[in-house]
């Protein structure tokens, strides 16, 4: 993971904010918008942001620890979904659709291959976790070296934003035992029902973490042994995506819990990752919300989602859409002919 770390142009941030201030409005009345564009600027390294032409890249694999029982359905569920995505008719591609995005589908482990998919298989699926390791740690960082590459593919194509999305059974069980691990939660508070389990179901999948804990003794200040013990080829690749948005100065936007898991473990890997992000809604899985604190991240969204695929980060970009169509357009102070106005006191 040879990768320059760089952050974000202070210059370009700073001339963002001038603009804002500029504009016929009370000063941060877009609140977090605001800041999100700003953001955007210094990732960017120029006021003039660009947030299209943009893409969902989304990760594909299949999980172990499915076999504990710690999900309403099986890893089939992965691959038609995936068919899905494939063909252009599933929930993320009608979502982007409609947000002016593109959805670029990866498969990073599945245990069916899928035509039309980007290949980018590391192993049919990791190990069950409640029993052994998941993966390898050179098949950690092979994930993570391929989510950085793709993200270097996409800038290439042109696109100047990019939505991190997942499609994997059973990885809100991984996703949970990671920040479990990472941020020290016991499974209690980390653990929940997924795509709707029973009681009895999420008690299972609890368990499952504890095993998973227990059995490989992950160290919490070693994000990739974390990684490869507990997580998934998905998770793996998009922690490469954050790494790659650092990379080639391109924002990328955190999904729900699997990907905000995904991104901690990126700037767990290398700090000024962090500064690349953008977060977009808080899911209703608890690791999410834990997973943004300990990033310092605030989401704009909050509408009780956990559909997954990258569609609420999807759901992020006509919200940048509408701010960055005030931030840039000719409703400013001067061209009314009026006094801006100034920073008081105790203001924002």
């Amino acid at each position: 993971m040879n990768i320059e770390p760089r952050v974000p142009d202070a210059r370009a941030m700073a001339e963002a904010r001038r603009r804002w201030d500029a504009v016929a409005k009370p000063l941060r009345s877009l609140g977090l918008l605001e800041d999100m564009i700003a953001d955007v600027a210094g990732m960017q390294g120029t006021a003039d942001v660009a947030l299209s032409p943009r893409c969902v890249l989304v990760f594909c694999a299949d999980h172990g620890v499915v076999a504990e029982g710690v999900t309403q359905s099986g890893s089939e569920v992965t691959a038609q979904v995936a068919r899905a995505m494939a063909e252009g008719t599933s929930n993320i591609n009608l979502m982007a659709r409609a947000c002016g995005a593109d959805v670029l589908a990866v498969d990073m482990g599945m245990a069916v291959r899928v035509p039309g998919l980007i290949d980018r298989r590391i192993a049919p699926g990791t190990a069950n976790m409640a029993r052994d390791p998941a993966m390898t740690r050179a098949q950690a960082e092979r994930a993570i070296e391929a989510g950085i590459g793709l993200t270097g593919e996409a800038c290439e194509k042109g696109y100047r934003l990019i939505a991190t999305g997942e499609m994997g059974i059973g990885n809100t069980t991984a996703s949970a035992a990671l920040a479990c691990a990472l941020l020290g939660l016991p499974p209690e508070l980390a653990v929940g029902r997924g795509a709707g389990l029973s009681d009895a179901g999420l008690a299972r999948k609890r368990d499952a973490v504890r095993r998973a804990l227990a059995v490989n003794r992950p160290d919490p200040g070693d994000a990739l042994d974390a990684l490869s013990k507990l997580g998934g080829f998905e998770i793996a690749g998009m922690a490469g995506a954050f790494l790659g948005g650092m990379a080639h100065g391109v924002p990328v936007v955190i999904d729900g819990a699997i990907s905000a898991v995904a991104a901690l473990v990126a700037a767990r890997l290398c700090p000024q990752a962090r500064e690349f992000m953008l977060p977009s809604h808080r899911s209703r899985e608890p690791v999410a919300r834990a997973a943004l604190e300990a990033l310092g991240l605030t989401p704009v969204l909050d509408a009780g989602l956990a559909l997954g695929e990258g569609t609420g980060a999807a759901m992020l970009f006509p919200l940048l859409d509408a701010a960055a169509a005030v931030y840039a357009g000719p409703h400013t102070f001067e061209w009314m002919g009026l006094a801006p106005y100034q920073r008081q006191e105790g203001s924002a």
